[in-house]
């Protein structure tokens, strides 16, 4: 019972809608500080940031420092709600995270090592389909900070989102609702929604959003089926950071100094539907055989216990 797990800290609505809200506030604006202190530093103007573009940014500041304060947002907005359940909600991190005793990091990394490897897969079959798509970026100089940075930093980035959309905010709406749709189809929702400002968007239209939305339903799924983030931890982490040290654009979010840089111009494609309808439910079957999954119909949309239920079911197994 993932959702429930919010009933052994302080659940009140109010803490909830206050949380959101404050954390949102540390995350995009708090978090954002160190990045204004730096343009201020190097350009003495902040009209590049008003502008958006990440092209300029990385001009002033160097690609790889830009992409250290684009993270840094996330970290500080990830300190923020860890700062926040702890204090207002008297919750353990761990039970923000799942529903077993401790965070099971095997899921984790399983996550994590099939995504890279089937992420990793397709880009390079991409490469050897349409080379004149791509050309080859690599500078190690500039790569080893860029893989520092990535290494030490998307996960946190990725946590971040994890923490704050499938888990703090799921958690809520569901006691709130007292059910499991509501907060898979919201939270889903808002995670494509959150991707809009995106650079891909605009230059792909608003048919990417059905890859981030799809995505979204994908990692809420197996947060609910497995009872915990873990597995959308690791396949977030991979998915970034694949994506950060394989292959750049001009178009893209990370504009960095990966491995290979896009060169063809950007189509909406075969890429953006396959792994939303295809790859995306093999990964649910390869997951549920492994870790036993059972009553889909339950656990994506069945009801979230009372409080009181929880807790006397939790007791009641404590004393078997």
């Amino acid at each position: 019972m993932y959702i429930a797990q919010a009933y052994k800290g302080l659940s009140d609505s109010w803490r909830y809608v206050v949380g959101l809200l404050a954390v949102f506030f540390v995350w995009q604006f708090i978090g954002g500080i160190p990045l204004i202190i730096a343009l201020l530093v190097e350009a003495d103007s902040l009209s590049v940031l008003g502008a958006g573009d990440m092209g300029a940014m990385a001009s002033v500041l160097g690609s790889n420092t830009l992409l250290f304060f684009m993270l840094l947002t996330f970290v500080i907005g990830l300190v923020g709600l860890f700062a926040y359940v702890s204090i207002v909600h008297r919750q353990k991190i761990t039970q923000l995270t799942t529903s077993r005793k401790k965070i099971d990091f095997k899921r984790v990394f399983f996550a994590f090592g099939v995504w890279a490897l089937i992420s990793t897969a397709f880009i390079f079959i991409d490469i050897t389909l349409a080379p004149e798509d791509y050309e080859l970026n690599f500078n190690l100089d500039r790569f080893v900070v860029l893989a520092i940075i990535a290494i030490l930093m998307i996960p946190l980035q990725t946590s971040m989102e994890e923490y704050y959309m499938r888990g703090y905010m799921m958690q809520g709406l569901g006691i709130m609702a007292k059910n499991r749709w509501l907060p898979l189809v919201v939270t889903s929702l808002l995670f494509g929604i959150m991707h809009i400002f995106n650079p891909e968007v605009a230059e792909l239209g608003y048919g990417i959003l059905v890859f981030y939305i799809g995505t979204g339903f994908f990692l809420g799924i197996l947060t609910l089926m497995d009872e915990g983030l873990e597995l959308a931890l690791g396949f977030h982490a991979a998915n970034n950071l694949t994506a950060a040290l394989l292959v750049t654009a001009d178009w893209t979010a990370f504009q960095v100094d990966s491995i290979y840089r896009d060169i063809s111009d950007p189509v909406l494609g075969w890429d953006v539907l396959v792994p939303v309808f295809v790859i995306y439910p093999i990964l649910l079957y390869v997951f549920s055989k492994k870790y036993k999954w059972t009553d889909w119909k339950e656990r994506l949309t069945g009801d979230v216990p009372s409080e009181e239920t929880f807790l006397a079911l939790e007791k009641e197994n404590a004393d078997v």
